[in-house]
């Protein structure tokens, strides 16, 4: 059963089939000025900070600590039980597994340095290549 509060501050808009569920203990709170869209699902005891930015499809798992001006785009995904700092931004399909540094910018599943990020999946295109001329020069090598 859950006996805790929910608590909505001032300028706060939530969009249509969002789902934002009562803590069992303690409280949720959505802080001033946050702005969720449509289908998303906030777990129960999380907070979501001032001027937070969460986007369509996003899930937050319980326990999430959403600080000031955090950016989540769409189909981001959170374990929960963790922080994502102040002036974060994680980009789409992103999954969350643990806290988020000050200022951060994260992408990925598992979420990682978006910068990285860019750098790696522009080489998991060209994988397959590469393991073909691995395995051709270890043919190589080994004769």
């Amino acid at each position: 059963m859950q006996s805790g509060l929910t608590i909505l501050e001032d300028d706060v808009e939530i969009q249509s089939l969002t789902s934002i569920d009562r803590a069992t203990v303690g409280e949720t709170r959505i802080k001033r000025g946050a702005k969720i869209d449509s289908l998303v699902q906030v777990g129960h005891a999380c907070t979501v900070g001032e001027d937070n930015i969460i986007c369509a499809q996003t899930g937050l798992a319980g326990s999430t600590v959403l600080e000031r001006n955090v950016v989540l785009a769409g189909q981001v995904g959170s374990s929960g039980h963790l922080t994502v700092h102040e002036d974060a931004v994680v980009y789409a399909q992103s999954g969350i597994g643990g806290d988020v540094p000050k200022g951060a910018r994260i992408s990925g599943s598992p979420a990682f340095a978006a910068n990285e990020w860019l750098r790696a999946i522009t080489a998991f295109q060209k994988l397959p290549d590469l393991l073909r001329t691995v395995r051709e020069l270890k043919r190589k090598v080994d004769s």
